[in-house]
C-alpha cells in the first residue's frame, strides 16, 4: 500500500490550462546557473563600456581580451539563458505565449544583435546588458521556485505521513511487513507513540491518538473497541490491535490528497482573469517593443532601440502575474486542509467570502442525529436517579432508539441497573418488566392512560410545555403509581450554538431546514439563534427552499450530510457536505468538512476572504508597475535622461514576482 504524492515535480506550477512552464525545473536547477551566471557576468560588467563610463575602471588588456565578454556572454547565454528558451518553445508549442516568450525574444535578439556587432568589428554590444539580464531572472526565478516549494511542503508531508512497515499479526504471529503487503481483514498492531498504518476499526485496546493531521483539532481523541481510526495519525500511550479495512487509495489520508490535488488543479475566477491578462499582456509587450524599436531606429542608433525594445519585453513579462494567483490558491488549499476541511474546487472556496446565508440541514449537522435525555421530572415522593434508573433496568435488553438513550444515560451518571425479568415490549406503546416483584412501565402518554396513573397539575403544566418544544416525552410507571416522565430530544451539538454566533458576527445569517415538525423546528431555531428555518420539509422539496433563498437576492450555502440532501447542495451557491455523510452528498458538495463540527464553516468564510484579499493585493504588486515601467523601459522620458536599462527592468520585475510570493506566503501564518 503507498500513497503517490501529487504529481507535480518540486517547485513546479500549472499554468494555462494544464500548461507548465517549469516542467522539468527545480529550486536547485536555478541556484546553480544563477551562481554560475553571476561568477561570470562580473567579468563581462568588467569589460564593458558602462564600467569605464561610471566606474572609470580599465580592465586589464591582453591578446583576445576584446572577445572576452562575446566569450563569457554566450555560456550564460547558451547556460544560463537556454532554460527561458526551451520553456519558450513550449509556450509557442501550446499556443500560449507569456513570460518565457518574452523573456527568451529578449535574450535573443540582444545576443544575436551583439553578435554581428562584434563579427563586423564594431563596439556597440549589449553583452554586459544580456549577462546581468540573465543573472537576474535566473534570481527571480531561484527565489519564485522556493516560494512554491515552501508553500507545497505542508502539502507533501502528508505523503510522509505513513510508517514504511506495519505489524501485522497472522497465525498468532507478529510479523513486520510492508505497507504494500497489508489487505483489508488483516489485523495490525500499533505500538504506544507509533504512526497507525491504515484506515481500520480497533479490536483490541484502548489509546488517546492525535488526529489533528486529519482533523484540525489539537486534543487527543479516546479510541476503544469498535471506534475507526485514520491512516497517518499518531497512537498514545496505549497499545491497539486494529483490523484493517480500507487500503492504499481508498484510505481517509489517499483522499484528502486526492482531493487537494484536484483543487489545485481546478482555477478560480481571479485565476483566469489572472491568465487571460498575463496572455494580453505578453501581445501588448511585443507590440509596444516592436514599436519601440520602430520609433528609435529612426532617430538612434541600433544598439539603442534595441536596448530599448529589450527593456520593453522584460519590464513587462507577467512573470509575477503567473504567480499571483496560484500560490494564494496553492495555500490556501494546503491551509484549508490543516483545517479540518477539504476545498474539492477553488471556485467553490472563492465563492465562500459572498454568502449572505448559511442553511444547515438540522439532523446530523445542528444536531447529533440521536436521541439523548433532555429533561427528567420525578413524581413528588422520588428523585432524577431513581426514575431513570427503573427506566434504564426495564430497557437495558432493547434496541430501541430511545431505550437505549435512556440506558446511555443511566451509565453516564454512574447508575447501577437493577436486575428485571419478564421483559415484555408493548407494540408502539413502550415496555414493561418485574423489578424487585413490582411491575414498572416505561412508555408513551398512551401507555399511561392504560395504566391508570395520574398525573399532578404541576407535571402536566411541565410536560405540556415539552410537548410544545418538540420533545418526546416518556412516562415511568411502578404498580400503577407515577414516578416520573423523561423528556427526550435529538441532541443539540454544542458547537453549534458557536457556530451560529460566529457566522452572526461575521454578518453572515442562518437559516434551518428540516422534515420533522413545526414544533420541533422551532424550539431547535430559538435554543441556536437561527435566524429562519423551514419545517416539514420532505427529502426532495430541500433544493426548493434552496431556490426561495436565492430568490431573495442571497448567496447560498447549504450544509448537510445525507443522500437526500445531494439536490440542495448541488443547487446551492456554495455545497459542504459533513466528512462523515455518504458519499453521494460528498461528490455533491465543494467543500468537505473532515469533523462534524459546524464551527467549520466560519473558518470557511475567513479563509475564503483573506484568500480573495491575498489575491487582489497580489494582482496590484503583479501589475501595477507596469503602468510607469512600461513608459519607462520604452524610453518616454529619454530626453530628460531617465532611461530604464534592461538589467534593470530585469530588477524591477523580479523584485514585483518576490513582492508577490512573500505576500502570498503570508497567508500561511493568518488565523482562521
Amino acid at each position: 500500500m503507498q500513497l503517490v504524492p501529487l504529481k507535480e515535480k518540486e517547485g513546479a506550477r500549472a499554468g494555462h490550462d494544464g500548461f507548465n512552464k517549469h516542467q522539468g525545473h527545480s529550486t536547485n536547477i536555478f541556484k546553480v546557473k544563477f551562481l554560475v551566471s553571476l561568477s561570470l557576468s562580473l567579468p563581462v560588467v568588467a569589460y564593458s563600456d558602462i564600467a569605464q563610463t561610471l566606474l572609470k575602471y580599465q580592465a586589464p588588456s591582453f591578446p583576445g581580451s576584446v572577445y572576452l565578454p562575446l566569450t563569457l556572454a554566450s555560456i550564460i547565454f547558451f547556460y544560463g539563458g537556454w532554460v527561458f528558451i526551451a520553456a519558450a518553445y513550449r509556450e509557442l508549442k501550446a499556443k500560449l505565449p507569456g513570460m518565457m516568450t518574452l523573456i527568451s525574444l529578449a535574450i535573443s535578439t540582444a545576443y544575436v544583435y551583439s553578435l554581428y556587432v562584434t563579427v563586423a568589428g564594431g563596439d556597440k554590444t549589449l553583452f554586459w546588458e544580456l549577462s546581468t539580464l540573465i543573472t537576474i531572472m535566473l534570481l527571480g526565478h531561484w527565489l519564485e521556485m522556493r516560494a512554491v516549494t515552501g508553500a507545497q511542503s505542508a502539502l507533501k508531508e502528508l505523503s510522509r505521513l505513513l510508517p514504511d512497515q506495519a505489524e501485522v499479526i497472522r497465525n498468532g504471529k507478529t510479523e513486520l511487513v510492508p505497507l504494500e503487503a497489508i489487505r483489508a481483514g488483516d489485523i495490525v498492531l500499533v505500538k504506544p507513540g507509533g504512526k497507525i498504518p491504515t484506515d481500520g476499526v480497533v479490536t483490541e485496546g484502548s489509546s488517546d491518538v492525535n488526529e489533528s493531521i486529519a482533523t484540525g483539532e489539537s486534543k487527543l481523541v479516546t479510541k476503544k473497541v469498535g471506534d475507526a481510526v485514520i491512516a497517518g495519525t499518531i497512537n498514545g500511550d496505549g497499545a491497539l490491535k486494529i483490523e484493517v479495512t480500507k487500503i492504499g487509495d481508498e484510505t481517509f489520508l489517499a483522499g484528502v490528497m486526492r482531493l487537494v490535488a484536484e483543487a489545485q488543479s481546478s482555477k478560480s475566477r481571479l485565476q483566469m482573469l489572472s491568465d487571460r491578462a498575463a496572455y494580453y499582456l505578453t501581445i501588448i509587450a511585443v507590440v509596444t517593443g516592436g514599436v519601440t524599436l520602430a520609433s528609435w531606429l529612426a532617430v538612434a542608433e541600433p544598439a539603442f532601440a534595441i536596448e530599448r525594445m529589450v527593456a520593453v519585453l522584460v519590464i513587462a513579462c507577467p512573470h509575477a502575474l503567473g504567480l499571483a494567483i496560484p500560490l494564494v490558491a496553492s495555500i490556501s488549499t494546503t491551509k484549508a486542509a490543516q483545517n479540518g476541511f477539504l476545498v474539492k474546487q477553488r471556485l467553490a472556496l472563492e465563492a465562500a467570502r459572498n454568502i449572505d446565508v448559511v442553511l444547515f440541514d438540522k439532523t446530523g449537522t445542528l444536531t447529533k442525529g440521536e436521541f439523548g435525555i433532555d429533561k427528567i421530572l420525578p413524581a413528588d415522593a422520588t428523585d432524577e436517579a431513581r426514575v431513570l434508573r427503573h427506566a434504564a433496568s426495564v430497557n437495558s435488553q432493547s434496541e430501541h432508539p430511545i431505550a437505549q438513550a435512556i440506558v446511555r444515560e443511566a451509565k453516564n451518571r454512574n447508575l447501577d441497573l437493577m436486575a428485571m425479568s419478564g421483559f415484555s415490549r408493548i407494540a408502539g406503546k413502550g415496555a414493561q418488566a418485574l423489578i424487585d416483584g413490582s411491575e414498572v412501565m416505561v412508555g408513551s402518554s398512551t401507555l399511561l392512560a392504560e395504566s391508570g396513573a395520574v398525573l399532578t397539575a404541576t407535571m402536566q403544566a411541565a410536560i405540556h410545555e415539552l410537548s410544545v418544544q418538540g420533545k418526546t416525552v416518556i412516562f415511568v410507571i411502578a404498580q400503577k403509581r407515577m414516578l416520573g416522565a423523561i423528556a427526550l430530544a435529538d441532541v443539540i451539538r454544542e458547537e453549534s450554538r458557536q457556530a451560529i454566533k460566529s457566522l452572526r458576527e461575521m454578518g453572515v445569517k442562518t437559516a434551518m431546514v428540516t422534515g420533522d415538525a413545526e414544533d420541533v423546528a422551532a424550539w431547535v431555531a430559538s435554543e441556536l439563534g437561527i435566524d429562519e428555518y423551514f419545517a416539514k420539509v420532505l427529502p426532495d422539496q430541500k433544493s426548493e427552499k434552496v431556490k426561495l433563498l436565492q430568490s431573495k437576492g442571497q448567496k447560498v450555502a447549504m450544509v448537510g450530510d445525507g443522500v437526500n440532501d445531494a439536490p440542495a447542495l448541488t443547487q446551492a451557491d456554495l455545497g459542504i457536505a459533513i466528512g462523515a455523510g455518504t458519499n453521494v452528498a460528498i461528490e455533491s458538495a465543494g467543500i468537505i468538512l473532515v469533523r462534524d463540527d459546524p464551527r467549520d464553516i466560519a473558518k470557511i468564510i475567513r479563509l475564503s476572504r483573506l484568500t480573495y484579499t491575498k489575491m487582489i493585493q497580489n494582482l496590484f504588486w503583479a501589475t501595477g508597475y507596469n503602468i510607469v515601467a512600461i513608459p519607462l523601459a520604452a524610453g518616454v522620458l529619454a530626453a530628460k535622461g531617465i532611461l530604464l536599462q534592461p538589467a534593470l527592468a530585469a530588477v524591477f520585475m523580479s523584485l514585483s514576482t518576490v513582492m508577490v510570493a512573500i505576500n502570498a506566503v503570508l497567508l500561511k501564518k493568518q488565523k482562521i
